[in-house]
């Protein structure tokens, strides 16, 4: 059976007058992600990942933010869209793994409902979704809270 690996990364920078969005959950901030979509930066690098590991386009090609339809989108849309291309070549998905860099909000508390969150927009179960929440240690931009940042790496397989 054939099996790929995709990586993906986002990062957008905490803005005021948005709420808060990662893996598909409004997390209660005093700020939200700056971007021309909801700029959840979690569904943002599963999105860049799967597409990886299919050998597509990124995010950024596929969903332009010069394009007025993704204006505003919710990331769960994207993130479904990017599983049916998925499905149409093929590929099922073995598992998905995340990092979450945040000083602020603290996102462990969050951790389940965020794998539950993923889990139904990707259509897997929950187990194996995976989810880790880290500091930067305050270091840098993201030490300084002025962003957020995430990765994710997923392992598809071709299905029989």
């Amino acid at each position: 059976m054939e099996t790929r690996i995709g990586l993906g990364y986002d990062l957008h920078r905490l803005v005021e007058g948005r709420k808060l969005f990662i893996g598909g959950v409004e997390i209660p901030y005093i700020k939200g992600l700056g971007g021309h979509s909801d700029a959840d930066c979690l569904i943002h690098a599963v999105c860049d990942a799967l597409l990886g590991a299919i050998s597509g386009a990124d995010i950024g090609e596929l969903f332009p933010d010069s394009d007025p339809r993704y204006r505003g989108v919710s990331s769960s849309e994207l993130l479904k869209t990017v599983m049916d291309l998925v499905r149409k070549k093929g590929y099922k998905i073995s598992n998905v793994d995340t990092i979450i860099i945040a000083e602020e909000p603290k996102m462990s508390p969050f951790k389940d409902e965020i794998r539950e969150s993923l889990s139904k927009i990707m259509g897997i179960d929950k187990d194996r979704v995976g989810v880790k929440a880290k500091t930067n240690e305050g270091l840098g931009e993201l030490g300084r809270k002025e962003g957020i940042a995430s990765f994710a790496t997923v392992l598809i397989q071709k299905e029989r």
